[in-house]
């Protein structure tokens, strides 16, 4: 089975919006102001996206609110064609401990990883459906140790399941990653050196 290219499959919908003059909304879940900034850049200038945070996972609570802060400056100051706008979620932990519990002694990537990407991308869904909008998607496909195509599953039945329509997306490609280092150091910002949980500090 040929793997797909999420990347070529976002383009195409982009091209799609475009002949049609359209500037669709999108609910952009982001992990943090880093993770956010190539991605807030490229998608901007084809949507009008509210960005909402929503990250139970992250331990502990100073470091929650050092990257809430972080990403409201960020989108503040940074230049779009379609001005973003920002939501923070619940800083609900015990939910968070809840999906992963039995699997607190999984490898960085495994189990624990996918129910917390679950998590918050169910959120994601269900905010994008309460505010009526047109796609939901997240910026942790960014990062080179996230698997985007298991993302990109997850967003898929979470579409099915919610009835909103999931951007398919893995913004490392095309230099993504790097753009975000290079944007992160532009603008100073804070980048944490841990995903976010107490499992990967330890």
């Amino acid at each position: 089975m040929n793997k797909r290219n999420y990347q070529k499959e976002l383009e195409e919908k982009i091209a799609y919006h475009e002949s049609r003059g359209e500037v669709p909304t999108l609910l952009l879940h982001s992990c943090c102001a880093p993770c956010s900034s190539y991605v807030l850049e490229y998608l901007s200038r084809y949507f009008q996206i509210t960005v909402f945070y929503y990250n139970p996972n992250i331990y502990p609570q100073e470091e929650y609110d050092s990257r809430v802060k972080e990403q409201q400056r960020f989108i503040k100051e940074f230049p779009m064609e379609h001005p973003a706008s920002f939501i923070e979620g619940d800083y609900d932990t015990a939910r968070f401990y809840k999906a992963v519990r039995g699997m607190e002694t999984q490898p960085e990537g495994g189990a624990r990883c996918t129910a917390c990407y679950e998590l918050r991308l169910r959120e994601a869904a269900a905010c994008a459906k309460r505010l009526g909008l047109s796609y939901f998607t997240t910026t942790l496909s960014i990062s080179p140790m996230k698997d985007a195509q298991r993302l990109n599953e997850i967003g898929e039945k979470l579409a099915q399941e919610y009835g909103v329509a999931y951007l398919y997306s893995d913004f490392k490609k095309k230099n993504g990653y790097l753009r975000s280092t290079q944007i992160s150091k532009e603008y100073g910002m804070y980048r944490q050196d841990y995903c976010g949980c107490i499992f990967s500090i330890r």
